[in-house]
């Protein structure tokens, strides 16, 4: 049995060597394609085989997963003449890690159907720490039955694989949550900026909310990666990919007649930080855009922010 693995970036590589260890260990052969050869040097040297195209990896394989910016890299790994659908065996499945438009995976479904093969999407929630540890999130959208046929490849890359219902609820899971995350940084840096500006510490401002409720429930933890510390980078997430989730998740809601005010305002962030030339930031950088709005600095002492992580960690 042989697994294919196109798109080997930053959390693609990462997921395909968890895939490639416990597989190998079954006797499986893992074979990966990416648009340049050198990212998958050590799956080839751990066993890996090459393929030259996706259709010369689909051909080989039972059961294939990408892992791709977004949906225009999505639709020509798979649509275009040297595709993974130009050469799809009947009975394959092929799972999508990456973040997409609801409206390309369903699309994607009945071309996939109509070749017999089965489409489900997955997109993926932890970072690379997660893709490194295999501690992630897995929301499918698909056929219960292909899912639970595949489910243990899902938990070679995952330890948190759900059917979240059909084609297309994972890919809509993954962009509420990450549009959720986004509006929440826009409201964080909204509201810290108006505590510095009323003449709050920022540090003191993190340690009283801490203690309240959305404090208790660890809301306030990210903000001392990037935010607090005035520092995006490198980059954990990159600010041009969450551009794409938000753009993807305010699409479905002009779709759905939903409307986004919040949403959108971050998305106009996203937007504005694109145009300042910092799509390869950490995503949080949009968050000294509202700073400079305010015309307050926020740049904690790191050996005190450390301090005060400490702390709170001791605490519980």
């Amino acid at each position: 049995m042989k697994a294919g693995f196109i798109g080997l970036g930053t959390m693609g590589a990462r997921m395909a060597a968890n895939l490639q260890k416990a597989i190998r260990a079954l006797g499986h052969a893992l074979i990966v394609h990416d648009l340049n050869r050198t990212s998958a040097a050590a799956l080839e040297a751990n066993g890996a085989q090459w393929a030259d195209s996706p259709a010369a990896l689909a051909a080989q394989s039972d059961i294939i997963f990408t892992s791709l910016p977004g949906p225009p890299e999505f639709d020509h790994v798979v649509t275009s003449d040297t595709g993974i659908l130009s050469a799809i065996r009947p009975g394959a499945a092929h799972f999508d890690l990456t973040t997409n438009a609801l409206s390309t995976v369903r699309r994607a479904h009945a071309e996939y159907e109509a070749k017999q093969a089965h489409l489900l999407d997955a997109p993926v929630s932890g970072g690379p720490k997660g893709a490194a540890s295999g501690k992630l999130a897995i929301w499918c959208g698909g056929d219960p039955a292909v899912f639970a046929q595949w489910k243990p490849f899902l938990d070679a890359i995952g330890d948190q694989a759900t059917l979240v219902g059909p084609i297309g609820a994972g890919s809509v899971a993954k962009l509420v949550h990450n549009c959720y995350g986004y509006i929440a940084t826009a409201a964080a840096a909204e509201v810290f900026s108006l505590g510095v500006k009323a003449g709050i510490e920022p540090l003191a401002i993190w340690e009283a909310v801490r203690q309240g409720a959305v404090g208790r429930r660890g809301a306030f933890e990210s903000l001392t990666d990037q935010f607090l510390a005035d520092r995006y980078e490198p980059a954990a997430f990159a600010l041009k990919l969450a551009h794409k989730d938000v753009s993807l998740a305010t699409a479905l809601g002009r779709e759905l007649n939903v409307p986004m005010r919040l949403a959108n305002l971050a998305l106009a962030d996203l937007a504005e930080g694109m145009n300042r030339g910092w799509g390869q930031k950490d995503s949080r950088a949009i968050m000294a855009l509202q700073t400079e709005r305010a015309g307050v600095e926020i740049k904690v002492d790191p050996q005190r922010l450390a301090e005060a992580i400490d702390t709170r960690a001791k605490a519980g």
